[in-house]
C-alpha cells in the first residue's frame, strides 16, 4: 500500500522463519530419540506377543498360559510386522541420536533383518535339531519361573493344554519341508526319534510337566492343590503325551522316509542362501565358507603344535595317539558316580568363582548352579551347556553337565568346560546383560552365538592366565577344546559347502582332539543338524583375541584387563562389527 514501509514485516517475516526453523530442528532432534523409543516400545510388546516363552522368562506373566503360533498365519503377521519396524527405523536420522541410541537402532535393526531373512527362507521347515527342538522349547516354557499364586498353576494347564496346537503347527511346517525337499538327513532323525518316544508316559505323573503339581505353596487349600493337581495331571495325559505321541509317530514314520542321505545344507533347495544366512546369523559376519574353511586349518595346525609340545613336557613317551588313547582310557581321568562328576565340577566352579575379582570390576548379582542334564534328553545331548534364568523367577542361571556315559565324560576337560559353561563365560555374561541398566527389554535378553560363544572360548584361554589349569592333563583338556572348536570350522564347512562326509567328520575330530568317542559322533551329528552354529565359537573368539591385542598394543602400560573385560560385557551381546566399533571407543577413552 502507498506510503506504508515494507521493511519492518519482512524482517519480522525473516525472524519469524529463523526461529521457526530452530524450533523444527529443535523438534526433529527431540523426535528422532522419541521415534526410535516408540519403534523400541511397540516392537518390544510385538515382541512379548509372539514368544510367549520368552515373555515368561523376561518375568512378564501375561502370556504364561500359551506357546508360541508357527502357523502360515503368524509367519505372514511377523514378516509384515517386521517390515514395518525396518521402515520406521530407517525413516530415523542416526545423527539426531546419541552414541547409546545408535547402539539400540543398529542392534535393532540387525535383529530385525535377520529375523526377515530367517522367515523368507521359511526355515520354520526345520524346526529341531540335536541341540534344539519345538518340543524341548514346550517342556522347558515353565521351568523356573515363579508359580506362587494358584493363577500361576491355572495359566501352567492352560500352557500344558496348548502343546496339542503348537506341536500340530510345527509338523504341518515339516510336511511342508517334505514336500518341498527341505528336510533333516536320515542319521539326524534316527538320533532324534528316540528322545521324543521316550516322553511317550504311560502315566501322566512320570512327565517331568508334572513336577511343579510335586511341591505347591503351602499357603495353598488342600482342595486346590488337588483340583489342580488332577487338572495337570488331565491336561498332560489328554493333550501332551498325545502331541509327543504323534511327532514321534511323525519322524519315526513320514519324516524318517522323506530324510535325506545327502549331508549338506547346500545341496537343499536353496540351501546355497540357506548356508549363507546361517554364517550371517551365527558369526555374525558375511564370510564365504571356503575363507572359513581355510582359517580353520591354520587354527588347526597352530593348535596341533601346541598340542605336541605339551606331550613332549608332560614326560609322555609315545605318539600324539598313544596319548589321546592314554587319555580316553585311563580310569583315573574319570568320575565313578553322577554325584562325583557333579561335585568335581561344582569345586572347580568355585576355585573359579574366587578369582574373578582379578579379572572384573563388574561381577553379577545373579548366583549359579551345576545341575545334571535331564535324563530324558541327556544320551543324545552334548556334553554340557548353560541354561540361563528366568528373570523374576525362583532359580539361579544352570550349568548343565551330562552325567550320561560317565566313561565318556573326562576329567581332565573339566576345568575347560566349567569356564565356558559357568563362569566367567556364559553365566558371567549372560547374567551382565540380563542385569543391564537403562538399556531396552529387548537388549537384556538378546543370545547372538558369535559373542556369547565366543566370549566362552575367549575364557578357556583366559583360565590359564587366572591359573585355575593344575595339571598338564587339563592343560591337555583345553588345548582339545581349542582344537575341537578350530575344527568345528572345517567340519562344518566341509560337510555344508565342500562335500564331506560324515565319517570324513568323525575322523577328522577324533585324529585331532581327545574327545570321547561319544563325544565326537554327538558334535559332528550337531554340526550336520544344525548348520553354522559351529562356526561361531572360534570366529567370536578370534575376533575378541583380536580386539584385546589392539588394545593392549594400543594403550600398553595403561591396559587395564578388568577395564577391558567390562567395556567388552557392557553392552550385553553385540554382532561382532559392532562390538569392534565400542572396544575402539573404549580404546580411545583409555588414552585419554
Amino acid at each position: 500500500m502507498p506510503g506504508i514501509s515494507l521493511v519492518y514485516p519482512i524482517r519480522l517475516l525473516l525472524l519469524l522463519a529463523a526461529v521457526t526453523a530452530m524450533m523444527a530442528h529443535n523438534a526433529y532432534a527431540a523426535s528422532a530419540a522419541e521415534q526410535l523409543q516408540s519403534v523400541i516400545d511397540d516392537h518390544w510388546q510385538y515382541s512379548l506377543r509372539e514368544d510367549p516363552i520368552t515373555a515368561g522368562r523376561m518375568g512378564e506373566k501375561g502370556f504364561n498360559d500359551r506357546l508360541p503360533g508357527v502357523s502360515e498365519k503368524d509367519r505372514a503377521r511377523r514378516l509384515q510386522a517386521e517390515q514395518e519396524f525396518v521402515a520406521r527405523l530407517e525413516a530415523i536420522d542416526s545423527k539426531q541420536l546419541d552414541s547409546s541410541e545408535r547402539v539400540n537402532k543398529d542392534l535393532l535393526t540387525w535383529v530385525l533383518k535377520n529375523s526377515i531373512e530367517s522367515n523368507k527362507l521359511y526355515l520354520d521347515r526345520i524346526p529341531v535339531n540335536t541341540f534344539y527342538s519345538f518340543w524341548s522349547s514346550a517342556l522347558d516354557a515353565s521351568s523356573g519361573l515363579s508359580m506362587s499364586k494358584v493363577s500361576d498353576y491355572e495359566d501352567y494347564i492352560k500352557r500344558i493344554q496348548d502343546f496339542g496346537r503348537y506341536f500340530d503347527e510345527n509338523i504341518a511346517n515339516m510336511h511342508e519341508g517334505i514336500k518341498d525337499g527341505f528336510v533333516l538327513p536320515k542319521i539326524v532323525v534316527e538320533g532324534i526319534a528316540p528322545t521324543v518316544r521316550a516322553q511317550v508316559y504311560a502315566d501322566p505323573k512320570q512327565s517331568s510337566l508334572y513336577e511343579p503339581f510335586k511341591n505347591m505353596p503351602g499357603n495353598f487349600s488342600s482342595a486346590d492343590k488337588k483340583r489342580l493337581q488332577s487338572a495337570g495331571a488331565a491336561a498332560i495325559k489328554d493333550h501332551a503325551l498325545p502331541a509327543f505321541d504323534r511327532v514321534a509317530t511323525f519322524l519315526e514314520g513320514d519324516y524318517l522316509n522323506a530324510a535325506t542321505e545327502s549331508l549338506a545344507a547346500e545341496d537343499l533347495p536353496g540351501g546355497e542362501d540357506y548356508y549363507r544366512h546361517a554364517i550371517r546369523t551365527y558369526v555374525t559376519m558375511d564370510m564365504e565358507p571356503a575363507e572359513i574353511h581355510k582359517i580353520g586349518l591354520a587354527e588347526v595346525k597352530r593348535i596341533r603344535g601346541e598340542m605336541n609340545g605339551l606331550i613332549e613336557e608332560s614326560g609322555f613317551d609315545g605318539s600324539f595317539e598313544e596319548f589321546t588313547e592314554f587319555l580316553r582310557t585311563a580310569p583315573r581321568f574319570y568320575a565313578k558316580t553322577p554325584k562325583d562328576l557333579l561335585k568335581e565340577a561344582s569345586y572347580i566352579a568355585k576355585r573359579i568363582d574366587y578369582r574373578l575379582p582379578e579379572f572384573f570390576g563388574k561381577l553379577p548379582r545373579l548366583p549359579y548352579g551345576v545341575v545334571p542334564v535331564p535324563d530324558e534328553i541327556a544320551p543324545n545331548y552334548t556334553t554340557a551347556s548353560y541354561n540361563p534364568a528366568a528373570i523374576g523367577g525362583t532359580r539361579g542361571g544352570a550349568y548343565w553337565v551330562n552325567t550320561h556315559e560317565l566313561d565318556q565324560r573326562p576329567l581332565y576337560e573339566l576345568v575347560a568346560l566349567t569356564l565356558h559353561e559357568a563362569v566367567p563365560g556364559h553365566h558371567l555374561q549372560g547374567a551382565l546383560s540380563q542385569e543391564l541398566e537403562n538399556v531396552p527389554d529387548f537388549r537384556r535378553n538378546l543370545y547372538l552365538s558369535a559373542f556369547g560363544e565366543g566370549w566362552a572360548l575367549y575364557t578357556e584361554r583366559l583360565g590359564t592366565e587366572m591359573g585355575v589349569y593344575e595339571t598338564p592333563y587339563q592343560h591337555f583338556g583345553r588345548l582339545s577344546y581349542e582344537m575341537w572348536r578350530a575344527a568345528r570350522l572345517v567340519i562344518d564347512t566341509g560337510i555344508h559347502s565342500q562335500g564331506w562326509t560324515r565319517q570324513q567328520a568323525l575322523d577328522f575330530l577324533a585324529d585331532n582332539t581327545s574327545l570321547s568317542k561319544a563325544n565326537v559322533r554327538a558334535e559332528v551329528d550337531r554340526y550336520i543338524s544344525w548348520p553354522g552354529q559351529a562356526l561361531s565359537y572360534k570366529m567370536g573368539e578370534i575376533r575378541i583375541r583380536e580386539l584385546r591385542a589392539k588394545a593392549e598394543k594400543e594403550l600398553g602400560d595403561q591396559f587395564d584387563i578388568r577395564a577391558f573385560h567390562d567395556a567388552v560385557l557392557a553392552n550385553g551381546a553385540l554382532p561382532m562389527e559392532m562390538l569392534e566399533v565400542q572396544m575402539n571407543r573404549f580404546i580411545a577413552a583409555s588414552k585419554k
